[in-house]
């Protein structure tokens, strides 16, 4: 189907957004780690950073999704863009000042704002029918790649302008990050009309286009605007999604710590391991719209294969040597598996939801990836202190195997399309 000249228009002012607001996570995974051992002296926490931004998500993911089900995607990503906003100063002013207590307030409020943010995919998901959904999510997650180069060029230009004030390099990046949040919120301003009410109204936007059945969750007939997790994990390819979606998020939790720590102590200088995070980032970001055609044209199920390998196998290289280039490269390698494997995550929730649950149910995802945020730094940070870094590769490997061949039973006839094993019946995309 061709897309209308109106989704076209909203696509790009999500990936307009996406594209000025993405530099500020990219501070936190490049120089944060960084930022925790300078305020608190304590390299033992040096995982703090990526588990904060785990707990943010954990905490809002869910009432977000509940928030843009009840008014609309608009709404919460304006209210979290602004929390972002406030959060990026109170942690660059907490930097600058060494008051550790702040830093972890501001830290909690700038993750919760900036995923909160994240309901973009769903309102990406919103304006397209099952046989291009993946393809429109991939443009607007494509816009991140802006925030790949800004994020080590604010790094730079921190560093040169905090020699002439004489305060910490690491906390002015933060305070420049304001001047990029407030065009994010212009442009989400613009989107028109909520992207919930496109998903609620797909035919008049798609001539030919023809809804199936009404839904709540793909299994469970009921209000339009029902939700449990018991329907939710029902489903196959959803509760298999998921977990290999989780599998991924540990690897690349994994390699958050370690390849800035490992870096910093082979003499990396600050713009190198910036430099280093932005590749990382890049691969994030950059193949999200090719996944996502290949999403659409092979099915859900390779790409989420494809990622979970990918992801794995970076993150056992990124841990496995000193190199810089090497380590680079495994955290590249990690941030392309991580793409097909949200990409294809989000899409198979898409699929399987109505607009009514949706915004919940891509929640319910992302606090299930949170809790990998928290939990593996946890286990990665005193195994690698015990056994040495090379240990969390191993980590990563185990927490891949499982969802990997879990996924190979997933039954796809066709894209977007998944067959319940359960009941032997194919249950259709949800719009």
């Amino acid at each position: 189907m061709p897309i209308p000249a109106l989704i076209r228009r909203n696509t790009l002012l999500l990936a307009l957004s996406q594209a000025f607001t993405g530099a500020g996570m990219g501070l936190v995974y490049s120089i944060g780690p960084l930022m925790i051992i300078a305020v608190s002296g304590s390299a033992a926490l040096s995982g703090l950073s990526v588990t904060l931004m785990g707990v943010s998500r954990f905490v809002i993911a869910y009432p977000v999704g509940r928030l843009t089900d009840a008014r609309g995607r608009k709404p919460a990503m304006m209210v979290g863009l602004a929390c972002a906003l406030i959060g990026a100063v109170i942690v660059g002013l907490a930097t600058i000042g060494a008051i550790f207590p702040l830093l972890i307030a501001g830290l909690l409020v700038f993750g919760m704002g900036m995923n909160a943010a994240q309901q973009l995919r769903v309102a990406a998901a919103d304006m397209y029918p099952s046989s291009r959904r993946a393809e429109g999510l991939g443009y607007v997650l494509t816009g991140s790649l802006v925030g790949v180069v800004v994020s080590p060029s604010l790094v730079t230009l921190a560093q040169t302008v905090s020699g002439g004030l004489g305060v910490d390099p690491l906390g002015v990046p933060w305070l420049l990050l304001p001047l990029l949040i407030l065009p994010g919120m212009l442009f989400v301003s613009w989107v028109r009309p909520d992207p919930k009410v496109i998903a609620q109204r797909l035919a008049e936007y798609y001539p030919g286009y023809a809804p199936p059945e009404p839904t709540s969750l793909t299994g469970q007939t009921g209000p339009r605007d029902s939700f449990s997790l018991s329907a939710f994990l029902s489903n196959d390819a959803r509760r298999l999604a998921v977990f290999a979606n989780l599998g991924a998020q540990g690897s690349m939790a994994i390699v958050m710590i370690s390849s800035s720590l490992l870096l910093h102590q082979h003499g990396s200088t600050l713009p190198e391991i910036a430099a280093s995070s932005a590749l990382h980032s890049f691969g994030m970001w950059a193949f999200a719209l090719p996944l996502g055609r290949l999403a659409d044209r092979l099915g859900r199920r390779p790409v989420l294969l494809l990622g979970g390998a990918t992801a794995t196998a970076g993150a056992f290289i990124a841990t496995q040597t000193n190199d810089y280039w090497t380590i680079t490269a495994g955290a590249f390698l990690v941030g392309v598996g991580w793409c097909a494997s949200n990409v294809a995550t989000t899409v198979v929730i898409a699929d399987t939801t109505v607009a009514a649950v949706r915004g919940r149910a891509v929640g319910f995802n992302d606090s299930m990836t949170a809790a990998a945020n928290i939990l593996v730094p946890l286990v990665a940070g005193p195994m690698g202190a015990l056994f040495g870094i090379p240990s969390t590769g191993l980590l990563a490997v185990a927490l891949m195997l499982g969802p990997l061949l879990m996924l190979l039973t997933l039954d796809e006839p066709e894209p977007g399309v998944y067959r319940q094993r359960v009941t032997s019946s194919v249950s259709p995309a949800v719009d």
